[in-house]
Parts: structure tokens; C-alpha cells; sequence
């Protein structure tokens, strides 16, 4: 007959289960986290987090959709995405796209494995629902009519913190499909931070969805990643953001397919 364990083997017992089962959650949870971590870095995301525990991992609703997203805008609208070997891995950037239509923000990001914010207009988080769809996407305003000091030091803190910020230098939308004047903002950020600039040609989109039409209608969409443009440091400050705003200007617009600069 096999002796009753005394309370202190009994105790011993209970503690050694314990403990494996506090290593076995440990393990679990190691696990989880390795499988949420995207190839190009902790704060890329390439698709089904829902599939594991949303608290457990911070991420945008466009990270949840990103591959949906891109199957259908490559049906509808033909998107191509040329040059996306160009997109840094890592390091701070400020991403400036020309600005065709209102869905440009989230094209451009789609093959961006990283964390973006987005400098937006103001006047959008005055619209109740819309703003807080693009605050969730990781959007700030920014008063395009004056100097928005606001806007500027959480520009420089993101950037500072070593993210991505697209800012599109036209400031708004063209209204007749070519390549707008572009404003000194994101490369006076460039500039003084020495941020590199990755210029961004997007074709086509006025087409799809111009002005004043409710919805986008089918086309050809291609958006084109050119290599990064590092700010002149010999040059004084503001003069440095005035060249690095012609060359990303001239990069864009003569892109094959881009309409030309006006």
C-alpha cells in the first residue's frame, strides 16, 4: 500500500504545477506575440490581428483591412504600386504624395509596413463620425490657411521619435488633375530635423474620382515610390526646404503617366 505524502510533499507538489502552468502561460504568450510581429518590424502589421487578442496588440483599423483593402482597390481601380523597394524600413521619414483623391492616404500607406501618421486638415475632425474614424487611423490637424504651431511640434515629436508622417504638399486636393505648387511645411521639417523626404507619384486618380463626384469610378490607378531625397545640410535652413521642395516637385511630376507641374 502506497504511503499518504506528508503535508510538505503535497505542498512541494502543488507549488511545482503551479509553476508549470505559470511557464506554460508564459510560453503562450511568447507565442502570441511572435506571431502578431510583421518581417519589417514590431510596428508593421500585415493583416488578421482580430485573430488574436485586440488588447494585446495596438493597431488601426486600416492594419486590419490592409490586404482586403488592396485585393479590391487592385479590382476596381487597377492600382500597381511601383518602387516600394524604395520605402525605408526604418528611421524617422515624411512620405509626400501629390494629392489626387480622398481615399490617397490610404493607398499610399498600403504597402507601408510601419507605423504612419498623417497630418491632416483641420476643418476635417470638425465632422463628428469622420473624425473619429481618422483620429483611429492615427491622423492630427493642422491649419492649412496660417502657421499651426500645434500641428508643428507633434510633427517634430513623431519624427523625433524616429515614425513615418505623410504630409501632402499641396494642401489639398487638385482640381485639375496636375501637379499643384507645393508648400515648404514638410521639408522645412526635413530640413531642420535632417529627415529624408520619400517623394510619392500617384496616376490616375483624378480620373477615378475627381472633384465633386460622390463616388470613385473604375480606372487605373498606379502609385510610384521614388527613392528617398536627403535635405542639402551645406545649405542655410530655409533655403535647404525650398531645394528639397523642387526636387521632390520634379521627381513627382515626372513620373510617366503623372500629369505635368503647373
Amino acid at each position: 500500500m502506497r504511503p499518504v505524502p506528508g503535508p510538505d510533499r503535497a505542498f512541494r507538489a502543488s507549488a511545482r504545477a503551479r509553476g508549470d502552468r505559470g511557464r506554460g502561460r508564459r510560453r503562450q504568450r511568447r507565442r502570441l506575440a511572435e506571431s502578431t510581429k510583421h518581417p519589417a518590424g514590431p510596428e508593421g502589421d500585415s493583416g488578421p490581428v482580430f485573430l488574436c487578442r485586440l488588447g494585446a496588440v495596438r493597431t488601426p483599423i486600416l492594419d486590419l483591412v490592409r490586404p482586403a483593402f488592396h485585393r479590391l482597390c487592385r479590382a476596381y481601380f487597377g492600382l500597381k504600386l511601383a518602387g516600394v523597394e524604395h520605402i525605408p524600413e526604418s528611421g524617422p521619414l515624411i512620405v509626400t504624395p501629390n494629392h489626387q483623391t480622398y481615399a490617397d492616404p490610404a493607398l499610399v500607406t498600403i504597402p507601408i509596413r510601419r507605423r504612419v501618421y498623417y497630418m491632416a486638415w483641420s476643418r476635417l475632425f470638425e465632422i463628428p463620425v469622420f473624425s473619429w474614424a481618422i483620429r483611429r487611423l492615427r491622423a492630427f490637424p493642422v491649419q492649412v490657411e496660417s502657421t499651426d504651431s500645434s500641428a508643428t511640434r507633434e510633427a517634430v515629436r513623431l519624427l523625433r521619435a524616429g515614425h513615418v508622417l505623410m504630409i501632402f504638399p499641396e494642401g489639398e486636393r487638385t482640381h485639375t488633375g496636375s501637379v499643384e505648387r507645393f508648400k515648404l511645411g514638410a521639408f522645412r521639417l526635413a530640413a531642420s530635423l535632417r529627415v529624408p523626404v520619400l517623394p510619392v507619384t500617384i496616376a490616375g486618380g483624378h480620373e477615378s474620382w475627381p472633384p465633386g463626384q460622390v463616388l470613385p469610378r473604375r480606372g487605373r490607378i498606379t502609385i510610384t515610390y521614388h527613392p528617398p531625397l536627403e535635405p542639402d545640410t551645406s545649405l542655410e535652413s530655409h533655403q535647404a526646404a525650398r531645394v528639397l521642395a523642387e526636387r521632390a516637385r520634379g521627381v513627382i511630376a515626372g513620373t510617366p503617366g503623372a500629369a505635368p507641374a503647373r
